[in-house]
């Protein structure tokens, strides 16, 4: 199971924000961003404070990729 976070890069280019901006209004630091920028997995409580920042929904800052079928 993967999860990208494309919506969130969009959504700061949309608010014209940047991660350093993202960062000092939700307390999140650049290791979490960095993790983010490589698609690796991070807290539920980072996403609750992004979502709750921008008061949007999950599927606003992620979204999951499917892993491929397994031929069984």
């Amino acid at each position: 199971m993967v999860f990208s976070y494309k919506p969130l890069w969009k959504l700061l280019i949309d608010q014209e924000m940047t991660k350093k901006a993202l960062m000092q209004a939700t307390g999140i630091s650049k290791s979490t961003i960095d993790k983010m920028g490589r698609g690796e997995y991070v807290s539920l409580e980072v996403i609750d404070r992004i979502c709750t920042h921008f008061q949007c929904n999950v599927s606003d800052v992620l979204s999951h990729i499917p892993d491929e079928p397994r031929n069984q």
